[in-house]
């Protein structure tokens, strides 16, 4: 998949375009497209849910701001149900890539990444519906920071480190320079 620039497909006459999600979890990386069978780009296989998939629009502004997108996925399979189940989703990243598909060929954009937020699942009779939102990068901008130097705070970071053992008895502590 060309992760860079813009997919040189939309400048044909005929093409037909594609969006594709990657959604990595800690078992391993499930990847949809809105078409239908497999599509493979780069060595990596998306699994067609055809009309299914649902991502809302993407949104850019001017102004430095974490925006983020919904995604949903109806009528699905029990194997990516059971990832949704056990799985812990919550900020572990998410691609969505805009692509084009010409005399075999493929080529695709980056249009989002971001990291999993909230993830609602809704199950009626036999059909099952998933409903992600992500959000962008930035909104870690937006997250306090709350850190001490105490020894406690860094064991947090490395329970080997005791570093910070010492910042007590360094307070008092006289140097004579240059004696």
């Amino acid at each position: 998949m060309t992760r860079t620039g813009s997919p040189s497909g939309f400048n044909d006459a005929s093409f037909t375009a594609f969006v594709a999600v990657e959604l990595q979890f800690d078992s391993g990386t499930v990847r949809l497209w809105n078409g239908y069978g497999d599509l493979t780009v780069d060595g990596d296989t998306y699994t067609g849910a055809g009309t299914l998939i649902n991502i809302s629009a993407i949104e850019e502004s001017t102004e430095i701001a974490a925006k983020g997108v919904k995604m949903s996925l109806q009528g699905i399979s029990s194997d990516i149900l059971s990832v949704a189940l056990t799985e812990n989703y919550r900020y572990r990243p998410v691609n969505i890539y805009i692509g084009t598909i010409d005399a075999g060929t493929v080529d695709s954009y980056q249009v989002f990444s971001g990291r999993m937020d909230v993830m609602t699942i809704q199950e009626s009779g036999e059909t099952c519906s998933i409903a992600l939102t992500a959000e962008n990068r930035l909104i870690d901008l937006e997250r306090a920071r709350v850190r001490r130097y105490t020894s406690q705070d860094q064991r947090l970071i490395d329970s080997t480190d005791k570093g910070f053992n010492f910042i007590n008895s360094q307070q008092s502590k006289v140097i004579k320079w240059g004696g």
